[in-house]
């Protein structure tokens, strides 16, 4: 893959079948697997997915059709090789909130992030339980929840601030043999308070 980070902003109004394409689980998967690992057949990616070689070339051609993967460099003659074309795919929230069919395509995008935490989770414990991760990750790593009271601006400033730090810790490490794969989650979701009961209404 480029070592440069790229993003593919989509647009709901323009990108909505994109968009749509995008929400299949599989071909979520399909594409976190590429931008993971790099390269690879339709052959190479059913063997981790555990989906038939004939899916997972159907799936990677639709997300072809909509410029998430193209073609890479092929080994030999006989195979076709995958990459992804971004290294990150982002939308504004507004902007899907807005248009027709914008809300569904949105949560089932989020759904299927929760399943790749259920699946990192899975992976990284078995990973430290099996030694293929150095005992110093276990400090370090983890999940953690905070309740906060926070402006929509500050809720911004704290994305921005976030993002910033993540590619210049990122910039930084590339270089060092020490540095692993890390799937880092945020999520900052305002709760509205919870409506006051009635009393009156129930009182006897």
């Amino acid at each position: 893959m480029d070592s440069e980070p790229t993003r593919r902003v989509l647009d709901p109004d323009r990108d909505g079948a994109a968009l749509k394409a995008l929400t299949h689980p599989l071909r979520i998967e399909l594409l976190g697997l590429l931008r993971q690992h790099g390269p690879a057949t339709a052959s190479e990616l059913a063997a981790r997915t555990g989906d038939s070689s004939a899916s997972t070339s159907y799936h990677l051609r639709v997300l072809a059709k909509y410029a998430f993967v193209a073609e890479a460099d092929h080994r030999d003659s006989r195979e076709r090789r995958w990459k992804s074309v971004h290294t990150l795919t982002s939308w504004s929230n507004e902007a899907m909130h807005r248009a027709p069919g914008g809300r569904a395509a949105l949560s089932a995008l989020r759904r299927r992030q929760l399943e790749h935490l259920e699946r990192s989770l899975a992976l990284h414990e078995a990973d430290l339980e099996s030694g293929r991760l150095d005992a110093a990750w276990q400090e370090p790593s983890g999940l953690s929840d905070s309740l906060l009271r926070l402006t929509p601006e500050s809720l911004a400033e704290l994305w921005e601030a976030l993002a910033a730090k993540t590619t210049e810790l990122a910039a930084r490490d590339e270089a060092d043999p020490r540095a692993e794969q890390v799937v880092v989650f945020t999520a900052g979701l305002p709760l509205a308070p919870e409506p006051v009961p009635d009393t009156a209404e129930n009182a006897s």
